[in-house]
């Protein structure tokens, strides 16, 4: 099986769904971040300190967020790649800078072309060592 890589129509797609879950996140708009993950008990996140089995558990964990939270998680993202595979799948990986304390972390995305548009089906996000 072979697949046209990195159709720049595509590209755009995912770049612009990638785009929009990062606003969600910057806003902790929980609507938004929710919508970008495909509605599924085989959907997963791994975070910094969470697994995250199913959408209903990674929607448990964005609502239960707070404000203090959300505000000590701003970011900054750096050297953010997008690889499609086809027109249906993607990969999204980014690096980014904790801006109050400079921890630098990265997450990966997983994303599928659904009927409803694209969603994120498998996410890791984890901090580097520091050092």
């Amino acid at each position: 099986m072979t697949h046209e890589l990195n159709i720049p129509e595509v590209i755009a797609e995912v770049r612009a769904a990638f785009e929009r879950y990062d606003r969600g996140l910057d806003e902790n708009d929980v609507a938004i971040l929710d919508d970008s993950f495909w509605d599924s008990e085989h959907t997963l996140r791994y975070g910094v300190g969470e697994n995250l089995h199913g959408h209903a558990m990674i929607a448990a964990f964005r609502a239960s967020r707070t404000p203090a939270q959300h505000a000590a998680r701003a970011r900054r993202l750096e050297n953010t790649k997008i690889v499609t595979f086809g027109r249906d799948f993607a990969v999204a990986n980014t690096e980014y800078v904790i801006l109050s304390t400079g921890k630098r972390g990265r997450q990966s995305q997983s994303w599928v072309r659904f009927p409803e548009g694209w969603k994120v089906v498998a996410a890791h996000v984890s901090m580097l060592a520091e050092g």
